[in-house]
């Protein structure tokens, strides 16, 4: 057998020349792909309509998850884009109108008043607003938003909501029972409004949870029908009938009571709209979505890495308060804090706080670099649908506190859980536990019960962060300390009852607390600058992009989880996530 020597260079060079091509080819598709995700800002071109298309969960800020098992994106759109685009959208001569479609709708209402407010905003500018509903079912929400248009229409037989509003508290008293697993909870004193915890211990709502529950249903109810009744011309009253009577099962009957101008199919709505933009072809509607978080993104990158151009910050504070974690970890804004402070350049600040509470040791540690920020510059807040309990407490240093009349503040009180396991692990699994210690207390453990003594430590710790935190609100608001006692325990206020008290100085949104913070500061050419700041992620975006691709051609069997368990599942993930005493929510509720 012989051996056929070939020579080092002929494998060499016309291996070089197919990488050199190869690698041309790639800078040429990554040219191609990073030029259309980067382009300019976009404008629309001569004359354009913007399809805004509202559906799924809404948030602060615009946000994008890979979803591995689907291969698709699970996606935030944030508010702050929704803000910027319509404002934008306003100035630019060649947006005629909004096409707005509404889908399931996740936000509170303190959102969704926002997000209707700009498009009130928007139709100033003397551009039109027409809304299309349409789907298995129209909720109240999204007709609440719609009903702002200057023409609401609907998909015939599609069914339709306008109840009023209502919500469900699940109680884990008896599972707990069954389990032998008993929650020791500890409030503070007079908390009897702190209701987060009665889940763990009751059947049902105590009278103080269930009078703070109706007061807040109706503050927010009455808000929505005024809004409503203003825009459609119809009554109050003639509203709440409607909803009593549960006269409105479907479009057809919306129509009937002329909360909806007529029932049609897409193809006449989009005649209506191209009508009105006196445009001849529905490939002169632009995406809004994309309008909109590109002018969001492409403002925020002009000058995000040059801070001296920035005048006023925003920092965005969402979700429940943790030192560390995936949510609003005082790591984070704390960071923020400190960098604002620091930068001359930066003349006020605006907090815009959107939280049921959480950790008190984290809440604190916000305060303090809030407290420090006031000492060199104003700080402006701004509440989305929540600002509760430590949300609150954040918040407490602010010069000026803005909240929408929606936006369920207060819940000034704290609490603690700590389970006793010990039944469970003995009675249902045969686990017993013996102890060895050198002093009475020195094995806390959850498979036993607390003593007396015990609980009465724990509970002057929660009392002692209590009436801190009613000290915080009396110096920040001004307020005696008796005043606040009257107000606290733990209750829970719509913005427009916490104008009333005290709580907040403002009525209003994101956009009102902005323009009142740059007023403030004397600013006569602001720049604003956000934090967490927006960053470059050129594979989100391509991933963005191919998610968007006929999704026809991507066929993966997924295995569905029923909501009630997948919500359950969340709830008490939150509730492992504890550590430490409390200011939350004094619970979690869906208002429908």
């Amino acid at each position: 057998m012989s051996t056929v020597k070939v020579s080092f260079w002929r494998i060499f060079w016309p291996s070089l020349l197919a990488s050199m091509i190869l690698s041309v080819f790639g800078w040429i598709f990554w040219l191609i792909v990073f030029g259309s995700l980067f382009g300019d800002e976009p404008n629309a071109k001569d004359s354009s309509v913007l399809h805004m298309t509202l559906s799924g969960a809404i948030g602060e800020r615009s946000s994008s998850t890979l979803n591995a098992p689907s291969f698709s994106m699970d996606k935030t759109t944030g508010l702050s884009d929704i803000l910027t685009g319509l404002e934008k959208a306003k100035e630019d001569k060649h947006v005629k109108g909004i096409y707005l479609e509404l889908g399931n709708v996740q936000c509170g209402y303190a959102t969704a008043m926002e997000i209707r407010n700009a498009l009130k905003d928007f139709k100033k500018s003397g551009k039109f607003v027409v809304a299309y509903l349409n789907g298995e079912v129209i909720t109240q929400k999204q007709y609440y938003i719609s009903s702002v248009s200057n023409e609401v229409y609907g998909f015939s037989t599609s069914a339709m909501e306008f109840i009023g509003l209502g919500g469900e508290l699940m109680f884990f008293k008896n599972t707990f029972d069954k389990l032998g697993i008993e929650m020791q909870v500890i409030r503070g004193s007079n908390n009897d409004f702190k209701s987060a915890v009665e889940p763990y211990f009751r059947t049902n709502m105590s009278d103080s949870s269930r009078l703070q529950t109706e007061r807040y249903m109706s503050s927010i109810w009455s808000d929505i029908r005024s809004q409503i009744a203003a825009d459609r011309k119809i009554t109050v009253a003639q509203l709440n009938d409607i909803a009593e009577n549960a006269k409105i099962q479907r479009v057809d009957d919306a129509v009937k009571f002329k909360l909806i101008d007529a029932a049609k199919y897409r193809d006449e709505v989009e005649a209506i709209v191209l009508k009105k933009s006196k445009l001849k072809d529905l490939k002169d509607i632009m995406t809004f979505e994309e309008y909109a978080k590109k002018s969001f993104k492409n403002k925020q990158l002009a000058f995000s890495d040059d801070l001296s151009s920035a005048n006023v910050a925003v920092i965005v504070a969402e979700g429940a308060i943790t030192v560390n974690g995936d949510e609003m970890t005082s790591e984070k804004i704390c960071k923020y804090f400190r960098e604002v402070r620091n930068n001359d350049k930066i003349k006020v600040v605006v907090f815009r706080v959107n939280s049921p509470g959480g950790s008190a040791l984290a809440s604190e540690e916000i305060w303090r670099e809030v407290s420090l920020t006031t000492k060199k510059k104003k700080v402006i807040v701004s509440m989305g649908d929540v600002a509760a309990s430590g949300g609150y407490y954040i918040s407490t240093p602010a010069s000026t506190i803005f909240a929408e009349p929606t936006t369920i503040t207060g819940s000034i009180g704290v609490f603690g859980v700590i389970p006793y396991t010990g039944g469970f692990m003995e009675n249902k699994l045969g686990l017993t536990f013996d102890r060895v210690q050198t002093n009475k207390h020195s094995v806390l453990s959850t498979n036993r019960k607390l003593t007396p003594e015990e609980m009465s430590l724990i509970q002057a710790e929660v009392d002692q962060i209590y009436t801190q935190f009613k000290k915080r609100v009396a110096d920040g608001r001004g307020l005696t300390t008796n005043q606040v006692q009257v107000i606290a325990r733990g209750r829970v206020w719509t913005g427009t009852d916490a104008l009333k008290i005290g709580l907040v100085d403002k009525l209003g949104g994101m956009n009102d607390a902005l323009a009142f913070a740059i007023k403030e500061a004397k600013i006569k050419d602001a720049k604003v600058q956000y934090y967490p700041k927006v960053k470059e992620d050129p594979f989100e975006d391509i991933l963005e992009q191919l998610s968007q691709e006929d999704q026809e051609s991507i066929k993966i069997k997924q295995q569905a989880v029923p909501k009630v368990i997948d919500d359950l599942t969340k709830r008490l993930m939150k509730l492992e996530s504890y550590s430490g005493i409390q200011m939350r929510m004094p619970y979690e509720i869906d208002l429908h």
